[in-house]
């Protein structure tokens, strides 16, 4: 998964607990889109974006909790619509939680940010937490 930006991270979850009540480790990813890999900036926006959905696909065959979507609007990072993102990798993922890295609320109507997150959750099942 060589993506420019990624982040692990641990998440906390109410259904994380083992029958002890102990609280178990989630392993997730956070990714910011990077427009171009560092070994290439010959990939096209959409083969970059494809090949992120294939990540997140992978992220889930082997087992990751999680992977979030950042939020930007410059021109080097192809995340500033990642409810959108998320939702195409809902229907080719089965358990991965699906999640917001950042939501920069200043740049769109937040009522419209949770309704577009809502509809996520519905199109994933319930992964959008």
């Amino acid at each position: 998964m060589a993506e420019g930006h990624h982040t692990e991270r641990s998440y906390d979850s109410d259904d994380s607990s083992d029958q002890l009540g102990e609280a178990t480790m989630q392993v997730g990813i956070d990714s910011f889109a990077a427009a171009f890999e560092e070994s290439s900036r010959a990939v096209s926006p959409s083969d970059r974006l494809r090949q992120l959905v294939e990540q997140i696909e992978h992220a889930d065959q082997v087992g990751l909790d999680a992977f979030g979507i950042g939020e930007h609007h410059r021109r080097e990072f192809l995340d500033s619509a990642p409810a959108i993102i998320l939702a195409a990798a809902a229907a080719r993922t089965n358990r991965i939680r699906l999640t917001s890295a950042v939501t920069v609320l200043s740049a769109a109507d937040p009522v419209r940010v949770f309704q577009s997150f809502a509809t996520l959750d519905l199109l994933s099942q319930g992964r959008r937490r």
